[in-house]
């Protein structure tokens, strides 16, 4: 239901997300999560640490399939303070991980710890 939902939220209707027999074709054995959805639940973990407003930067790298029955964990990791365009920034590590301890998708961050928004 939530490979549904997302589709619809995000246009993407990839059948490879939504189709049993389709994933099987393509050589999957299941229909698996949309990538996006994964980067979804990072900026969500971004967001509830501090305001959207103040998110400056977010790449990802996809590294790996996101299976039904997958149990994601977000992380994110403080690894330096810059100063950046003459604010003070926080660069942040992130990652979703699933229960076996395989990296699905890996990425950086970039927010203000000034608040406010950019001119």
């Amino acid at each position: 239901m939530m490979l549904a939902r997302f589709g619809c939220a995000s246009g993407d209707f990839n059948p490879i997300h939504l189709d049993l027999d389709f994933a099987r074709r393509a050589g999957m054995p299941d229909v698996f999560a949309h990538g996006m959805l994964g980067m979804a639940w990072l900026g969500r973990m971004l967001t509830a640490w501090i305001p959207q407003g103040r998110l400056r930067r977010f790449d990802v790298r996809f590294q790996g399939v996101t299976h039904l029955g997958n149990a994601i964990t977000c992380r994110g990791r403080i690894v330096d303070v810059p100063i950046v365009e003459g604010e003070r920034c926080a660069r942040i590590e992130v990652s979703n991980t699933n229960q076996f301890g395989q990296i699905k998708i890996l990425g950086e961050a970039l927010v203000s710890l000034d608040g406010g928004c950019p001119a």
